[in-house]
């Protein structure tokens, strides 16, 4: 069964300037139980049908309509039928992660260890919840890539995979009421459709307070919500609230001559759920999410050194089909700006410009 539902009310400037809010609409399947699953886009993306001409009922009856048959739920919900690609994910998670996440010792250890006992648990008391920190360019967005890809076929562009971003799905404060509504609604219509759903949340620190909030409800320790049961699912939270905590952290290794593989998550967690917690621009700002401690993991992305840099271009290189030349490795690196200015040890940027750099040496 096929049906259109709103999953977005957007802001049309009309004439005098006022902004008039209009749903947009998407199709919608019948997943188990009869509950609707969207299938086509994310909340805040544009429509891909037009609105049924011969439509008369009006916006706030379509939206409580929505509401109400994602409530329906003759049985318990979340168990539906959806599998992690080979029973030796975890050994290629493994793999993929040491050969391509560079300097995040921390992160690569927690991330792995976190799934594979969360996955291999039948039944698991929570969902699984990691709070990914870290400057620009350290591997957080790249760790979450590498999750959904290892274990979901196509990665983020699996229907099981929902990615969100705060300033494109989620940009004014003012629908901050109707944003709560429609994100309950994904969530709740793609975890019936698939108990081992992923969300994954990114600029956390750009999101308005109290937003994220809305989704404590499936993360708290509940066999079931209003019929559907969330403990399989798994969300990850990606900020750069924390990040002056971890480089200070990192620093103080760098100058104490240790190395930065000494560095511990007791170092720093802490001190990341903190900072999250009590950063106003943060979208963790006072979140019952923390308070309730229902964040699992707070990982630490590590600044990265200028060697981190060379092993981002190598990669890069050998993913374009070209020979590691080393000079241009080299010349690319030297290329990077660093801090602090006097000592220069870690990049300002991480790899995130390495590879549009390369595009200069190998520009045809």
């Amino acid at each position: 069964m096929v049906w259109l539902a709103p999953t977005l009310y957007v802001c049309f400037q009309s004439l005098n300037k006022k902004c008039l809010l209009r749903p947009y609409y998407v199709s919608v399947h019948q997943g188990r139980a009869g509950a609707p699953v969207e299938t086509s886009l994310p909340i805040g993306s544009p429509p891909n049908r037009k609105r049924p001409a011969n439509e008369k009922a009006t916006d706030d009856y379509h939206y409580e309509k929505f509401k109400k048959m994602n409530r329906r739920a003759g049985t318990v919900q979340g168990e539906g039928e959806c599998r992690h690609r080979c029973l030796t994910w975890d050994i290629a998670l493994q793999k993929d992660l040491d050969r391509k996440l560079f300097g995040q010792h921390l992160a690569k250890k927690v991330i792995l260890n976190a799934l594979t006992g969360f996955i291999s648990n039948p039944k698991p008391k929570k969902p699984l919840t990691l709070s990914l920190h870290g400057w620009t360019g350290t591997g957080k967005n790249f760790a979450s890539k590498i999750i959904a890809e290892n274990i979901y076929e196509g990665g983020l562009h699996s229907h099981y995979v929902h990615l969100f971003v705060a300033t494109l799905h989620f940009p004014h404060a003012s629908n901050l009421t109707l944003y709560k509504d429609q994100l309950q609604l994904w969530i709740r219509g793609n975890v019936s459709a698939c108990a081992r759903s992923i969300f994954i949340f990114d600029e956390m620190d750009k999101m308005h307070a109290g937003l994220i909030d809305a989704i404590k409800p499936f993360l708290d320790y509940y066999d079931h919500v209003d019929g559907v049961s969330y403990q399989k699912a798994i969300f990850i939270f990606l900020s750069n609230a924390g990040a002056e905590r971890i480089t200070d952290v990192a620093l103080d290794f760098w100058r104490s001559g240790r190395q930065r593989e000494e560095i511990k998550l007791g170092d720093m967690e802490h001190a990341l759920s903190v900072s999250a917690f009590n950063n106003k621009n943060s979208g963790f700002w006072h979140s019952s999410l923390i308070d309730r401690n229902l964040i699992d993991y707070f990982i630490p992305f590590l600044p990265l050194e200028y060697k981190h840099l060379k092993m981002c271009i190598r990669v890069e290189m050998q993913a374009r089909g070209y020979d590691v030349d080393e000079d241009i490795v080299t010349r690319v690196a030297d290329e990077m700006t660093f801090f602090p200015k006097e000592e220069r040890v870690f990049s300002d940027k991480g790899c995130k410009t390495v590879f549009t750099k390369l595009d200069y040496y190998y520009d045809d």
